[in-house]
């Protein structure tokens, strides 16, 4: 007879050792659940990846004056050219290969796009939470510059900066900067205001903590989901108004090119049949731009599920 019958005690069996599961692994999981938002994110991974690996696998710098040909001028896909070189997407009128253009294009605009959605980020963000915690005449300054931001057309006010500051990579960013500032703040001060509210702050302010301590400790990591939603959402603004900016003349120069700025130089060609000039940067302007936006629409859902359909 075993143990158990003759009246000992069972050994009790060994507590089972489940995952925890965290906040992190909670909204890796919820954010997986999305097959579209999956596909999203490993496309722009890949995107990301050629972009930073340009000089490396691009099969010609095109801005290498020593590597062009100009008899390899507006060649069609596929074509090889006189020293035996194939291009896949073709060149454009100074024989430029079309594939490295667009990898060496990726990297000016997703630099400018990212970029100038940080740094509006951080100035929004900061000016939201002012407005939020300190009130009255702040408050009121804060957001009636926020609405005559709001009230002029993006792209209108990022030409007349452009204008007025000259062509380059850094000159775009501020004009993106300046246009994209306040729809963080206002993101952050509609959020900060509800939890400006809360226990958690008013007894911060009882053990009379810094100001910035509790606004940016405190009261910030609590307005980050809807943060987080705009920023991506933003990136992908940005990069389209980059790309709008370049190809209308007053983006990046011609010594660091865009997709914006390889599509403006396919344009006039186009009615001629030349369409792969500015088809293929299109193809992966658009491709970049909507991979971001099916990532964004995800965490928009996983960070408010409220809004979920």
């Amino acid at each position: 007879m075993s143990q158990a019958a003759i009246g000992g005690a069972a050994t009790p069996a060994a507590p089972r050792k489940d995952k925890v599961e965290t906040p992190f692994r909670r909204f890796v999981s919820e954010f997986a659940e999305s097959k579209v938002a999956m596909f999203g994110l490993i496309v722009f991974s890949i995107i990301a990846l050629i972009a930073i690996l340009a000089p490396w696998i691009a099969p010609q710098n095109p801005y290498d004056l020593a590597q062009l040909d100009i008899m390899d001028g507006r060649m069609e896909p596929g074509t090889v050219g006189g020293a035996g070189f194939t291009y896949w997407l073709g060149t454009d009128d100074q024989g430029r290969d079309m594939l490295s253009g667009i990898m060496y294009g990726l990297r000016i605009s997703l630099t400018v796009g990212a970029g100038s959605a940080l740094i509006a980020c951080l100035v929004g963000a900061s000016l939201g939470l002012l407005a939020a915690y300190a009130g009255g005449r702040t408050d009121s300054a804060i957001m009636r510059l926020v609405d005559l931001q709001l009230s002029f057309p993006s792209i209108l006010v990022a030409l007349m900066i452009l204008a007025f500051l000259g062509k380059g990579v850094m000159n775009v960013v501020i004009a993106l900067v300046i246009v994209e500032w306040a729809y963080y703040a206002r993101t952050v001060r509609g959020t900060a205001l509800v939890e400006r509210r809360r226990e958690y702050i008013e007894a911060a302010q009882c053990l009379a903590l810094p100001t910035h301590r509790i606004m940016f400790r405190h009261l910030l990591p609590n307005c980050l989901p809807p943060l987080i939603v705009i920023a991506t959402m933003q990136v992908a603004r940005a990069i389209a108004l980059e790309a709008t900016l370049s190809f209308l003349g007053l983006g990046v120069p011609i010594t660091e090119p865009s997709l914006g700025l390889l599509i403006a130089n396919g344009y006039e060609y186009m009615l001629s049949g030349k369409y792969w000039i500015s088809f293929y940067p299109g193809i992966a302007l658009l491709i970049t731009i909507v991979s971001i936006n099916l990532v964004g629409d995800q965490l928009r859902d996983v960070l408010n599920p409220r809004l979920k359909k």
